[in-house]
């Protein structure tokens, strides 16, 4: 989507400038996988339209593969208008009815489009869009599964999208499906009815899922594989836009992940990227390079200990 992100610390109904950027669950991860240094491709549509032409523009420009995405000439792009403040919720309006994106469904994903990829990452967010994208989702999951990929899947709950019902028909199942679940705690109570060990527990055994990582309420993580439980806790950084973390805290752990490193490792550059998003306005502007990433984190390290039983 297009993001219109009001001036910081306006409420939306009062702000009169906004700055254009882009959001949107699975190009964030893409754009901080791509700044870490990993070849991405984002797979979805546009319209053809200036909108479309913008976001398109500033995927590409930080090095996001878009061949495998669509221009609508007759549905428009996504929009999102929100405001920002560290302290109170945040104000967030989706204007995404009827758009480019919506209707996405399954002849749009090619298997071309993922030879060669070692993980395909999905979020709740687009099967809950529409009929036709919910089928779409399933579509990737099983040409991801054809062409060798591990599937990574944030349920990313926005309960504009849909009712508590709607979420657990539609976004529950492909808990089950994944190879790695990145979720919140909140959400896995939701969508499996129990608290966050008992479902990770759940997960590792009745599912596909290797690993389950839960973002807790208190801003820490858990890591579960069948080797044991990994935690870390949050770095403490002042907070400017808190809207990106999650996708930050993806981009980082399927970085680590990506490069063979363990667990413990993982959580902690997750945590790290999440924690530079959180300090930049708009979604994507803390995004780091892997070099700043490894500086932040050598600075964050330092009294903050992962912990493993």
């Amino acid at each position: 989507m297009l993001l219109m992100l009001a001036e910081p610390g306006m409420p939306l109904d009062r702000a009169v400038s906004f700055r254009r950027s882009v959001a949107g669950a699975e190009s964030n991860v893409a754009q901080g996988l791509a700044r870490l240094g990993h070849w991405t491709r984002w797979i979805g549509r546009v319209g053809d339209d200036p909108a479309g032409e913008a976001v398109l523009r500033e995927l590409r420009a930080d090095g996001v593969d878009v061949s495998g995405a669509e221009m609508d000439p007759r549905a428009p792009t996504g929009l999102l208008l929100r405001d920002s403040h560290p302290q109170r919720a945040i104000d967030v309006q989706y204007y995404r009815s009827g758009s480019a994106a919506s209707l996405l469904s399954p002849e749009h994903i090619r298997v071309e489009a993922l030879e060669g990829a070692r993980v395909v990452h999905v979020s709740g967010i687009t099967p809950m869009l529409s009929e036709s994208a919910a089928r779409a989702t399933r579509a990737l999951i099983e040409r991801a599964r054809q062409v060798g990929a591990a599937v990574s899947f944030d349920p990313n709950v926005r309960r504009k999208l849909g009712t508590d019902h709607d979420w657990i028909r539609v976004a529950g199942p492909l808990l089950r499906e994944a190879d790695m679940v990145l979720a919140g705690e909140d959400e896995l109570e939701l969508l499996l009815g129990g608290g966050f060990e008992e479902s990770a527990k759940a997960l590792l055994t009745m599912g596909r899922a290797e690993t389950v990582v839960v973002k807790r309420r208190d801003h820490s993580a858990v890591a579960v594989d069948a080797k044991g439980r990994y935690a870390r806790a949050p770095f403490s950084v002042p907070v400017v836009d808190p809207v990106g973390a999650g996708d930050a805290f993806a981009a980082g752990w399927l970085s680590a992940w990506l490069r063979d490193a363990g667990p413990e490792r993982a959580l902690a550059e997750a945590a790290c990227v999440a924690s530079l998003v959180v300090q930049a306005p708009a979604d994507t502007d803390g995004l780091p390079t892997a070099a700043a990433r490894d500086r932040a984190l050598a600075a964050y390290v330092q009294g903050t200990d992962s912990v493993h039983r």
